[in-house]
């Protein structure tokens, strides 16, 4: 008899794609801003990028060591982790900033309730939240010796006009990966092509928070209006790299859509009517508290689900 066949657990088919493999491309895709993110704002930003890092990734492989766990640290998310939260910091934080950030990320929002695949909202995000409320003086200091004056989203808040071409390239303040539209659009491009993400969340987001900019920005559909909100701050690195995050997203289509939709309207309403010029990473953690409800009303319904309710109720 044949010993070809044999019984598994399912899943049966499975991919070839592992979540190192994921996370090695999302670095990749991370390195054009986070290099513009150097060179425009010096040495400090790269050791507050190796800092965090280097927190985030110690952070997991000694909590894990404690509490005798599998070391994971080389599926490569923690690297991500600290890279997407020391791009989201401005380069006048102190050196120790990163490393508590690091330790939130991993520990609090992360380890804590599972690791990864667990946890309830994107790490760099909730690790960024925690500095913003915690630390708003040094979080919002973006004053360097190349840029001294207030950020573009604060001088469009304030009814400055700004350049915009300056905001494309990045020739502006703000925190170390954020201010290249450009270098952004060119990680996303390689995600994108390699299949990591899809457009459906970026996309809805982004058109989402543009109507609404139209419709309540007191500009009307202003297109340089419009284009200095969507290049400035971290709206670009939020959509295509963090709104994305397989754990913390939706994965039913109609879901995805809603989500995309939710974290426009947030972003704009933090934007434009609240005290803050920003708004991206309060808008996405919301929306990761909100995904559980989202798919709950979104999942598909089994075929001969509701006739089976039906026939029980009478």
């Amino acid at each position: 008899m044949s010993d070809l066949r044999s019984v598994s657990s399912n899943p049966h088919v499975r991919a070839k794609t592992t979540t190192s493999n994921i996370m090695f491309w999302v670095i990749i895709a991370l390195l054009p801003a986070a290099g513009y993110g150097v060179y425009n704002f010096g040495l400090d930003a790269l050791i507050i990028l190796l800092l965090s890092v280097a927190s985030c990734v110690l952070s997991e492989f000694i909590y894990e060591k404690l509490m005798h766990k599998p070391i994971t640290i080389g599926d490569l998310s923690a690297v991500v982790t600290g890279l997407l939260l020391g791009m989201n910091l401005p380069s006048t934080v102190p050196f120790w900033i990163p490393i508590l950030g690091g330790i939130f990320s991993i520990i609090l929002v992360k380890q804590l309730f599972g690791g990864l695949g667990q946890n309830f909202m994107n790490p760099a995000l909730g690790g960024r939240c925690f500095l913003v409320i915690s630390f708003p003086a040094l979080m919002t200091n973006f004053v360097t010796d190349t840029y001294t004056g207030a950020t573009p989203l604060a001088n469009l808040k304030n009814g400055v006009e700004v350049n915009v071409m300056d905001m494309l390239i990045g020739r502006t303040g703000g925190t170390i990966g954020e201010t290249s539209m450009l270098c952004i659009a060119i990680g996303a491009m390689i995600l994108f092509a390699i299949g990591v993400i899809d457009y459906v969340i970026p996309f809805t987001y982004i058109i989402t928070f543009a109507i609404f900019v139209g419709l309540f920005g007191g500009y009307g559909f202003n297109w340089s209006y419009i284009s200095a909100h969507l290049a400035g701050g971290g709206l670009m690195l939020g959509a295509f790299f963090m709104a994305t995050d397989y754990v913390t997203c939706p994965i039913t289509p109609k879901g995805r859509v809603i989500y995309g939709f939710i974290l426009g309207l947030l972003t704009g309403i933090f934007r434009i009517f609240g005290a803050n010029a920003e708004g991206v990473s309060f808008a996405i953690v919301i929306g990761n508290l909100l995904v559980p409800l989202i798919e709950k009303v979104t999942i598909p319904r089994a075929f001969g689900i509701r006739k089976a309710a039906k026939k029980e109720a009478k």
